[in-house]
């Protein structure tokens, strides 16, 4: 019998993309021009999509916008609301059409209570859990 074994150290939850915008910056860039979408979340990743693949190993800054409450009147909570982290993509899919499907992996949040904002929302019990 062969079991898959979740290797993760933090649970993920799934986001509705077309409401869980992200903006990623290279580190050696002053502002956030690569725009996506989350997948899902999690305190130590983030699976996302943009236009633009980046290369696995390439550190990055993350502005996550997350909605107010999941479900169909989603509003962003705010301005100065969003979460921000820096991290490192880990992996980067291309074969499918359309956009990039990649990976971060959290190195640590940006500013005081960005892990708390994330983990508040996501942990609510209004996003789903992804195996």
């Amino acid at each position: 019998m062969n079991q898959k074994v979740d290797r993760r150290q933090h649970p993920r939850f799934a986001v509705t993309p077309s409401y869980t915008q992200t903006r990623v910056r290279l580190l050696s860039e002053d502002s956030f021009t690569r725009v996506g979408h989350a997948y899902d979340i999690s305190e130590g990743g983030i699976r996302f999509e943009m236009d633009v693949p980046i290369e696995p190993g390439t550190p990055v800054a993350m502005e996550i916008m997350l909605p107010e409450r999941a479900g169909s009147m989603m509003t962003i909570d705010g301005p100065g609301r969003a979460v921000y982290l820096l991290g490192n993509i880990v992996w980067c899919d291309v074969d499918e059409p359309g956009p990039a499907q990649m990976a971060l992996v959290v190195t640590r949040f940006a500013r005081a209570g960005d892990r708390d904002r994330l983990m508040s929302r996501i942990t609510t019990g209004a996003y789903a859990r992804v195996a």
